[in-house]
């Protein structure tokens, strides 16, 4: 069965809706303009209960079906923060705030799942309950765990949940996901190294930051390609380097930043620990002093299996088997809905935003013509995984 019909009539609402959060971008946990409109937009539709500032910003939706014989608790999770950057993409609708877009499509996230609240509320034709989550913070703040750390699951006592993202390069009218690590931990390091300074014409007087860091720099990767099993995956990136602002002085100290992604526990530790030893190994070598400041950021995103065909069969109910990947590579990006899937067994699926430049491009673009493919995949759950009694 395709879109759903009455889904297909909301699709130029929700659009608008989308247009409106895109054009006022807010972010991590500064979404009160976006929070507002949403809990507004569920008093509207009849939600049985709103909650807000769940997890500092957040907010929650409880719509319970026509019965409730079932028992069921299924949550679904939509994430509400813009990024930092300034928008190049030619839309109508583009950011009005400087600086600020929604480069990451989670305008339509937001969207969608208000489209599913207003159909939800509207036919009920489900025997249980769904809780519908609007997070703050997924953009490196960590919404999903503050939101599970304020009792939110116990709370409106959820038993499953479930995410989606769209996904630039995939055709609209598909979907994507797989069983087990489906995004990886997102770790972050910073590297402090203490040489001594001096004139750069007199190099051997010195004990010299930028080249101990050229060699951190390049050690680093001997970590992946010498200590990780290749059949495993990790990434280690050095994205800043801060050594000086002269062209004639040789540093006194200078400062790496990083990022160390790992899909699982055993390689992230050895990860962990041999950037440590590696650093200090480099800088004794040079007669440097190094200081290693490792941060563990999001967990790895694991998908349940049984919950992750389960959500793939109804996938297939809406566009074909034939448009729904079971068995993407894991992505080594983040994403904080692990915290969620932490907490209670679910899947997170991606849905095919088409020939868009990806996620966190200034030109990114989301392609409304899958907003009724999200909605559909929401109404669609809800009303299988906990049928209406006759």
């Amino acid at each position: 069965m395709p879109v759903i019909n009455r889904v297909a009539d909301l699709t130029d609402e929700v659009a608008a809706w989308r247009h409106d959060f895109h054009e006022n971008p807010e972010l991590l946990f500064d979404v009160h303009r976006t929070a507002g409109i949403v809990a507004e937009k569920l008093k509207e539709f009849g939600v049985d209960e709103i909650a807000t500032g769940i997890g500092r910003t957040g907010v929650v939706g409880v719509i319970k079906g026509r019965s409730n014989t079932s028992g069921k608790v299924i949550g679904i999770r939509a994430d509400m923060d813009a990024l930092p950057i300034e928008e190049a993409a030619d839309v109508p609708y583009r950011s009005k705030t400087p600086g600020k877009m929604h480069a990451c499509g989670h305008d339509a996230h937001t969207a969608i799942l208000l489209g599913a609240a207003k159909y939800l509320a509207e036919t009920r034709n489900f025997d249980g309950t769904v809780v519908l989550i609007f997070q703050p913070a997924e953009e490196g703040g960590g919404g999903g765990d503050e939101m599970v750390k304020d009792g939110m699951m116990d709370r409106f006592g959820v038993q499953e949940v479930y995410g989606l993202h769209n996904m630039p390069g995939h055709p609209v009218g598909s979907f994507a996901i797989r069983p087990g690590p489906m995004m990886a931990a997102a770790d972050s390091f910073s590297i402090t190294i203490e040489g001594k300074g001096g004139h750069a014409a007199m190099p051997h007087q010195t004990v010299d930051t930028v080249l101990v860091s050229a060699n951190v720099i390049t050690a680093l990767q001997g970590i992946v390609s010498r200590n990780a099993d290749p059949l495993k995956s990790a990434v280690i990136s050095v994205c800043s380097m801060q050594g000086g602002n002269a062209y004639n002085v040789i540093p006194q100290t200078a400062t790496l930043l990083g990022t160390c992604r790992t899909l699982e526990p055993e390689v992230r530790d050895m990860c962990e620990r041999r950037i440590k030893e590696v650093v200090d190994g480099v800088c004794a070598a040079y007669g440097a002093k190094g200081k290693v400041d490792y941060h563990r950021g999001y967990p790895v995103t694991v998908n349940d299996p049984d919950k992750t065909q389960f959500i793939a069969d109804i996938a297939a109910e809406i566009v074909g088997a034939d448009k729904v990947a079971t068995d993407i590579a894991p992505l080594m990006g983040g994403e904080d809905f692990s915290y969620m899937l932490n907490a209670r067994p679910g899947a997170y699926i991606f849905l095919g935003n088409g020939d868009s430049e990806s996620c966190h491009h200034p030109a990114y673009v989301f392609d409304d013509e899958a907003l009724p493919y999200g909605v559909s995949l929401w109404a669609k759950l809800v009303e299988r995984a906990m049928p209406a009694q006759p």
